[in-house]
């Protein structure tokens, strides 16, 4: 077992449930002092109930910027920052979607990831780094996914302007494909299946991402101490097919 993560204070925003709740479980199972933060208490008290005792959760409006800030002053110092907070993905043809759908889109995933990063970047330790959130739509979009694209995009030009204006802090990326989340909660379960199994079977690995397949990459930017400014794919082949 890997020992870099051992006493390493770990702050997952989003870590109450999917992407994040498994990268603070593997971050806790490598020794690592977890910290997760959603803006829903009682999901972060079910997500403490499978965590070691000494992990922590706050509920934190995360779209609120006094809010983020607020709660960074009260952390202490710490090592990583991880930021898988999201919320629904805006779909729909351009003409069906306003400019205010838009806007609300880009607020927790965009401007929610430039908040925490603004103040939360002051109190990470020597050694540390940020690990950010996008997705494939950027580098290959489909049909309706305009508004989605548009901020995976944003996301990965944010990722390489950080690594070079927050340095020696490394802040890099994780771009996963389709995964088993909460995304797909609200599609019947017979129909999200059937989903999984046709998008998993054209696919090169033929299947769909598992939430711990893609927190081992959050782990691997942790304790890989060489790279920053990097966007790292984990799709099952998805952008080559």
């Amino acid at each position: 077992m890997s020992t870099h993560l051992t006493g390493k204070r770990v702050i997952i925003l989003g870590g109450s449930a999917g992407i994040g709740l498994a990268t603070a479980n593997a971050a806790a199972s490598e020794g690592a002092d977890v910290i997760i933060v959603s803006s829903n208490q009682e999901r972060i008290d079910k997500a403490l109930a499978t965590l070691p005792e000494s992990a922590q959760g706050y509920a934190v409006d995360l779209g609120n910027e006094a809010a983020v800030r607020d709660f960074f002053q009260g952390t202490g110092s710490f090592d990583h920052l991880v930021f898988t907070a999201g919320d629904r993905l805006l779909l729909g043809k351009l003409e069906d979607i306003s400019s205010s759908d838009v806007q609300a889109a880009f607020h927790l995933r965009f401007l929610g990831t430039w908040n925490a990063v603004k103040y939360g970047s002051k109190h990470i330790l020597p050694g540390g780094s940020v690990v950010l959130t996008t997705g494939i739509a950027g580098a290959r979009p489909q049909a309706g996914w305009a508004a989605g694209a548009s901020i995976c995009g944003a996301m990965e030009s944010l990722t390489r302007a950080l690594a070079v204006e927050l340095a020696p802090i490394r802040v890099n990326a994780v771009s996963p494909g389709v995964v088993k989340t909460d995304l797909w909660a609200d599609i019947p379960v017979a129909e999200r299946e059937a989903i999984y199994q046709n998008i998993g079977n054209a696919l090169p690995v033929r299947r769909v991402g598992e939430v711990a397949d893609i927190a081992q990459t959050y782990l691997y930017l942790m304790r890989e101490g060489f790279s920053t400014g990097q966007v790292i794919v984990v799709d099952g082949g998805a952008v080559l097919v």
